[in-house]
């Protein structure tokens, strides 16, 4: 949590005004996850803190519906644009329009493999990592099931290889098998419900522990091994959304790496404002260059997200994330604060 903290207070140290209003559009991919409201207090917050207008528009789970949202931002007269790429490919063509138009953008939380979009995420790779870590450490033998994200966000495949990384040596081994594996369309919880339904009917429950890669798609695996009395099984999430937490308190999921949505939003706006205002990508504090997948350069900022498990849960309650009683809402007797 400090090395996150101590990233946005440079980032905001970092920044100088432009000298005009600006007006900052922001294109979201789907606004029913919960965090993403959380994301977009702090982005409102920053801009206003800067002077600058926050307008916005929801793609709702549609490609198409969100290229045609950036031409309207666009012709709005943006200054500059965060996009949350509901397909990160398809998205690309709106990064050119905004490009003829000097308008800079920001590739937020998810990558769009243009180098002229600035990437701004937590460390999705690490992430991974740390989901795998904890799952692991809880059951490090046994039959394994890995629900991955979007097959249209490159995210799930950064997140899927962190958790490769960490249980490659155990498989090779043969001390875990993975008997089941698949991409949740949407990131939506009932698709995941749904992957891990199939699964666990297909492996006649044969299923040790779950490695999903955010709290949504955790959501939908507890809803199906419950039905079939194996709530309590090692499960992994990330995002800190409140319900997960609270899973975690009770028992039926095992960590959600939590990502201080506030942070990312609040370094959104900020960075925004300042490609808007003519500072180079490069002059970015903390950006750093990203090799992507497919071979562009590009300049990033990466946050540290922080694993949040039974024997830390305190710190989200600390640092004002959600409430004791939001935390602990049907645990009577568990870790700490739900004790």
């Amino acid at each position: 949590m400090t090395k996150t903290f101590l990233a946005a207070v440079v980032l905001t140290a970092g920044f100088a005004t432009s000298g005009w209003a600006q007006t900052v559009g922001v294109s979201w991919s789907n606004f029913q996850e919960e965090r993403w409201k959380t994301d977009e207090a702090a982005m409102k917050a920053a801009l206003d803190a800067a002077g600058a207008t926050y307008v916005s528009a929801d793609a709702q789970s549609s490609s198409a519906k969100q290229l045609s949202d950036i031409e309207a931002l666009i012709a709005q007269g943006v200054d500059a644009l965060i996009i949350l790429g509901q397909d990160t490919q398809a998205v690309v063509p709106a990064v050119q329009a905004a490009a003829d138009e000097g308008i800079p953008v920001v590739a937020y939380d998810r990558l769009i493999e243009d180098p002229r979009a600035f990437y701004l995420t937590f460390d999705n790779i690490e992430v991974g990592r740390m989901q795998a870590r904890a799952v692991f450490e809880k059951m490090p033998k046994g039959r394994y099931v890995m629900i991955k994200g979007s097959p249209t966000d490159p995210n799930a495949d950064f997140l899927r290889g962190g958790q490769q990384e960490v249980l490659q040596a155990a498989i090779d081994s043969g001390d875990i098998t993975i008997v089941g594996e698949a991409y949740t369309d949407g990131w939506l919880p009932a698709n995941a419900q749904k992957n891990m339904e199939q699964i666990l009917t297909e492996t006649s429950n044969g299923v040790d522990a779950v490695v999903a890669s955010n709290d949504g798609t955790a959501g939908g695996v507890v809803s199906a091994l419950t039905a079939q009395g194996m709530a309590g099984i090692p499960v992994s999430g990330q995002d800190g959304d409140h319900a997960a937490l609270n899973r975690v308190a009770a028992g039926t999921q095992t960590v959600s790496v939590w990502k201080d949505a506030r942070e990312l939003g609040k370094a959104a706006g900020e960075i925004a404002v300042a490609l808007a205002g003519g500072t180079a990508m490069e002059a970015i504090p903390n950006a750093v260059k990203f090799t992507t997948p497919g071979g562009n350069e590009m300049n990033a900022v990466f946050l540290a997200p922080i694993p949040v498990t039974q024997e830390n849960l305190s710190v989200v309650v600390d640092a004002g994330w959600i409430s004791k009683d939001a935390l602990c809402q049907g645990v009577s007797t568990g870790p700490a604060p739900c004790n």
